[in-house]
């Protein structure tokens, strides 16, 4: 591994971020001052979802496109404006965390800048665009003794919980050897630009928000929807798969795949988008299970669950319920419900996190490991082929 990792076991025996790191001196009733880099759509609603805890002021708001500032200032009325994230943390000394919600490639390099300012840090997922660049985060995480939050929100969400706790730990599946996981019909991955961003605005800093990534002339649907293009994010794998199988991580108590397989492609939609709109991932673990992702954009298909299955039963579980069916003919299953948004309640265990110290839910080495997975299913993607891996020392072998 390079000279910037620290070894996983060093990691994971971080267990709490030490209360005399923490820049400020926090009262009770203090607010936490949060920044936002990201103003987009799934960026402001986690903003207002942070406001309706009544524990943060909102003290600045950050994009490469002052519209979308300007939107996100209808909730934080009293945030300064910026289009550079290191102006906002060069300039706002107090903020206290910020909250990054742009496009995958800027995930990583922002999370470093922030975390290395002393800000605590809550990253949408996927943690990475590369695998590589995961280790990085964790260090800089650790060295600066900061709360890094990532949101795969599942893992603070009740029913969730709930399923670990009732099922899982008390075995009623008895030797789980599959996970199965899909999510088809994610309609993220087939937005059209509008035509009035068929010229680019001019105050959209188009170079900003390339930024690590080569240079293309203006794009449109590029800037609008880049989740279509690995450039800029991973496809529906690490969009979507990387939520589902840091659900069967939690589960499982294992996340460490030592072999990956893939297969699909740009089946339906020629529109000049490089991430499939139809894959297959297979994962195989050393605990003697497997687990597999489909998804496809195809009209006609939609829905999005875990299937854990098991010798003695299987659970089925999406964000509204878990179904639990025991193996047996005439078997009755259990099923539980809920209609909570699992992000308040990670937004909820991060702003505790940030006042106690502990690590969070989904803290940056867990958001890593569960990023690593979904990049060795494109890998194998684009290679065609199988890969093998080493999970203590995080590298591809040769077959």
């Amino acid at each position: 591994m390079p000279d910037t990792t620290i070894s996983r076991r060093g990691m994971l025996g971080a267990a709490a971020v030490t209360a005399a790191s923490y820049s400020r001196v926090m009262g009770a009733n203090d607010r936490i001052q949060l920044g936002l880099i990201g103003c987009g759509g799934r960026g402001n609603y986690v903003m207002q979802t942070f406001v309706k805890t009544d524990r943060v002021e909102v003290k600045g708001v950050c994009d490469v496109w002052a519209e979308r500032t300007a939107k996100a200032k209808q909730t934080a009325i009293n945030a300064a404006t910026f289009s550079d994230h290191r102006k906002m943390l060069d300039t706002l000394k107090p903020l206290d965390a910020v909250l990054i919600a742009t496009p995958d490639h800027w995930h990583t390099r922002i999370a470093i800048d922030a975390l290395n300012a002393g800000k605590d840090v809550y990253v949408e997922k996927p943690l990475t665009l590369k695998m590589e660049e995961g280790p990085e985060v964790v260090k800089a995480a650790r060295v600066n003794e900061r709360i890094c939050q990532v949101g795969m929100q599942q893992r603070s969400g009740k029913i969730y919980l709930q399923a670990k706790e009732e099922i899982m730990k008390t075995g009623k599946l008895g030797k789980v050897t599959l996970a199965r996981t899909w999510w088809h019909g994610n309609g993220a991955h087939l937005q059209k630009a509008p035509a009035s961003l068929n010229t680019r605005p001019s105050d959209l800093d188009w170079a900003r928000f390339l930024g690590p990534v080569k240079w293309r002339d203006w794009d449109p649907q590029q800037y609008y929807n880049f989740r279509a293009y690995l450039d800029f994010g991973g496809g529906q794998v690490t969009d979507l798969f990387t939520h589902w199988i840091d659900v069967v991580h939690m589960f499982m108590d294992q996340d460490n795949p030592i072999s990956a397989s893939a297969a699909g492609g740009v089946f339906a939609y020629k529109d000049g988008r490089t991430a499939p709109d139809t894959i297959n991932v297979l994962l195989e673990y050393p605990a003697e299970w497997t687990a597999t992702f489909e998804a496809t954009l195809s009209p006609g298909i939609t829905g999005a669950a875990v299937e854990m299955c098991g010798t003695e039963g299987k659970l089925n579980i999406t964000r509204s319920q878990y179904e639990f069916l025991p193996k047996g003919k005439g078997a009755v299953p259990v099923i539980v419900k809920s209609e909570r948004d699992q992000t308040i309640d990670h937004v909820e265990n991060f702003l505790d996190c940030v006042r106690s110290r502990k690590l969070p839910n989904g803290d940056v080495l867990i958001g890593h490991r569960s990023a690593q997975a979904s990049h060795l299913g494109n890998i194998a993607y684009e290679q065609k082929r199988r890969l093998r891996f080493d999970p203590a020392r995080e590298e591809i072998l040769p077959l």
